[in-house]
């Protein structure tokens, strides 16, 4: 994706991301994790306050490295180079983190070798990077997961992919407050036959505006309470959307998805193994089954034997609800780690655009014929920071912050967004 250009003598635009955070929290009355956080993880508050962490190396351990970042609670992590993290072992990320990958320069940052899960309670802040597990990753796990008690999780812009076990699973009832929203969760590798998207069984999630896409089954498997909305699945092969596939209750809003069959996906298999249990309220759910290269598809009616409810649970949901065919071109264009697209994800958008034509189950990621399995990503060259406070000193001149002086934990203007976090919301639309 493109970034927007900033000008600099319109002051209003600074306007606006100074107090949008503001105004939302006079809305909500309580604090977003950031500007447009949506669903039941919204008000994650992540490392908030906490210490700043400088990644500096591209290294799987030692001082400086991503892993020695989430090693400790209560950390605001930012990269000082993009480029590809080669991980021999699973990345357990500590609680009350803000993993900010949008301030990585270059290419961005794509963790790849392994998986990742998270320890304590969670409260943790993800955004703008990728996880690519591989051929390489432990046996049976994920390439990212949650189990036990995690609570308050917020998956923003990740780009997911090649899960062992599942690409995200969310697999325990006291998992709970957690949102995924503008995520590609991308080719389960088939490599012990068990390409999946996610298998989720958890308290409370929200799936936003992600792409489900080349994984054979479970995109995802889901049950409990949760909403489904403006997502794209496309090229299952056995299964889609599982809902439920148990006489346990669920109880979903499912609102302007569209599913699109892929050159791999049979007959009937969007939506499988409904039970009466599983309760639905529906609108703008939209199929396409021809493969015939055009997005033409028509409005889905059939839910089986799923129970249709007529008015929607009292979920978060989303500020802009979009139709099934906007929910497409506006993945095209934003969702998954997009400021700089990788190789990979640059693949599975051709794919979707194909609309029928192109897609496959792959069995390991030497399949998509990327150099290195994941391509090159450029490190980069961050800007000058003289207090070293993880903003960089025009955008202080640019706020009337003091580059100086070590103020990334003030909220110069009260509106309950830190003065990083502003940088952060700051670099996605530059």
């Amino acid at each position: 994706m493109q970034k927007a250009k900033f000008d600099y003598n319109k002051p209003c635009i600074v306007f606006i991301i100074i107090t949008l955070g503001f105004f939302q929290n006079i809305i909500t009355a309580q604090q977003l994790a950031f500007s447009n956080a949506e669903g039941f993880g919204k008000y994650t508050s992540g490392g908030r306050y906490g210490s700043l962490y400088h990644v500096t190396n591209l290294n799987d351990s030692g001082t400086g490295s991503l892993r020695d970042a989430v090693s400790k609670p209560n950390r605001i992590i930012v990269f000082d180079l993009g480029g590809v993290i080669k991980i021999n072992t699973r990345l357990i990320i500590n609680e009350n983190i803000t993993i900010a990958g949008q301030t990585a320069p270059g290419g961005g940052i794509t963790v790849y070798g392994n998986g990742i899960a998270f320890s304590g309670n969670g409260n943790n802040i993800i955004r703008y990077i990728r996880f690519r597990m591989g051929k390489s990753g432990d046996n049976k796990k994920d390439t990212v997961g949650l189990s036990n008690t995690k609570v308050n999780i917020i998956f923003d812009h990740v780009s997911m992919s090649w899960g062992k076990d599942g690409t995200f699973d969310a697999n325990g009832y006291n998992i709970d407050n957690i949102t995924l929203q503008d995520c590609f969760i991308a080719q389960g590798i088939n490599i012990d036959n068990h390409s999946t998207g996610g298998l989720i069984q958890c308290s409370k999630i929200s799936i936003i505006r992600s792409l489900w896409i080349d994984n054979k089954t479970r995109n995802p498997k889901i049950r409990g309470t949760h909403e489904f909305i403006n997502n794209v699945i496309y090229n299952w092969r056995t299964n889609g959307y599982i809902a439920g596939g148990t006489s346990g209750i669920s109880e979903v809003n499912m609102l302007g998805n569209y599913f699109v069959y892929g050159p791999e996906s049979i007959q009937d298999s969007h939506i499988t193994r409904t039970t009466p249990s599983f309760n639905i309220y529906q609108k703008d759910n939209r199929i396409d089954t021809n493969k015939d290269g055009i997005l033409n598809g028509e409005k889905l009616t059939n839910y089986y034997t799923a129970t249709i409810q007529n008015t929607p649970y009292d979920y978060p949901g989303v500020n802009n609800l979009m139709s099934a065919k906007e929910t497409v071109n506006f993945m095209v264009k934003n969702s998954g780690a997009s400021i700089v697209r990788d190789e990979v994800d640059k693949l599975l958008i051709n794919e979707l655009l194909s609309f029928g034509t192109k897609g496959k189950i792959i069995t390991t990621e030497d399949d998509n014929n990327i150099s290195d399995g994941v391509g090159f990503v450029a490190k980069g060259k961050i800007k000058k920071d003289s207090d070293n406070d993880g903003m960089p000193d025009d955008f202080e001149d640019l706020m009337g912050f003091d580059k100086e002086l070590k103020d990334h934990n003030l909220d110069k203007d009260n509106n309950g967004l830190t003065n990083i976090e502003l940088y952060f919301e700051y670099l996605i639309i530059n």
